[in-house]
């Protein structure tokens, strides 16, 4: 049985631990409640997006792009969205499980420090990583954007995904992989991209619209801006859900170290109670004798 003074030196140790999950659990919640926002602001713009989509796939006909033509796929390109620090739970673990069902062939663009580390422990083709910090700035995302469109036009890849954590809310996250490009039907991808964003598929717009300037020289600049929107609205998500698994592990962590706290501090009056116990036999069996 130990004695009083390892279960005190225990109990000290794990008062420290839980102020330091505490201490990380408030941190956590401040930058959880920035990030939620941003998030769910961030899916209105969407939305719009996919509005002005809609009215302008009815009125061009015969638009080519590289986003829209369908290829022979030889090699995917997939964009890992993972965090760059631990703490957070499965939060981590459940994107991996994504990456693990992918073939290796593939080619992975990493943000975030864990997925690079897991990329290059499992022996994937890493052909670049980024990070990005907890402000989620869009110039902090542009290089990456520029490297994978690049990369997509000129036929290093054939495909563009997105492995990333949906923010649903404070105690769930939804890990998805997301196919991006290419748009092989304009109409299609706008009307899934409306179920997606839960809205009403209706009829087409008949009204008369003017275009400056020409429908195809907008479309062309839309859906460019489409996907990078798309991929920074999908890191603001992870960003969000990254937070709130690290608020939420740390809040247990700390709720585990009260319990176990309170479960030492008994066996330690227990002990106590038993050694004093013991004392007074001593003392009494003393006198007895005596």
């Amino acid at each position: 049985m130990p004695n009083t003074r390892d279960i005190r030196n225990r109990i000290k140790s794990i008062k420290k631990t839980a102020q330091i999950t505490r201490a990380m659990q408030l941190v956590a919640a401040s930058k959880m409640k920035r990030a939620q926002d941003k998030a769910l602001q961030g899916r209105s713009y969407a939305r719009l997006l996919v509005e002005i989509l809609s009215a302008l796939s009815s009125r061009v006909r015969d638009f080519k792009h590289p986003f829209l033509a369908e290829r022979p796929v030889k090699s995917r390109g997939i964009i890992v969205l993972s965090s760059d620090k631990g703490l957070c739970g499965p939060f981590n673990a459940n994107l991996f499980r994504l990456i693990s069902d992918v073939e290796k062939s593939a080619h992975f663009v990493s943000i975030g420090n864990r997925g690079t580390q897991f990329l290059s422990r499992s022996g994937r083709q890493l052909i670049a990583d980024f990070t990005i910090s907890d402000q989620s700035a869009f110039s902090e995302l542009r290089p990456a954007l520029e490297f994978v469109i690049k990369a997509f036009k000129d036929g290093k890849i054939d495909t563009l995904e997105v492995i990333y954590s949906r923010f649903v809310n404070t105690l769930v996250q939804k890990p998805m992989r997301v196919p991006l490009l290419p748009l092989v039907n304009l109409k299609t991808f706008v009307e899934s991209l409306k179920r997606e964003e839960g809205q009403n598929l209706v009829a087409e717009d008949s009204r008369e619209m003017l275009f400056e300037p020409k429908p195809q020289t907008i479309l062309n600049e839309l859906l460019s801006l489409y996907i990078k929107k798309s991929i920074f609205q999908m890191v603001l998500e992870t960003k969000a859900s990254e937070h709130s698994a690290r608020m939420v592990a740390m809040k247990t962590a700390t709720d585990n170290a009260k319990e176990l706290i309170d479960k030492l501090t008994l066996e330690y009056n227990k002990v106590r109670q038993a050694s004093i116990t013991q004392e007074i036999l001593e003392i009494g069996a003393a006198n007895f004798n005596a």
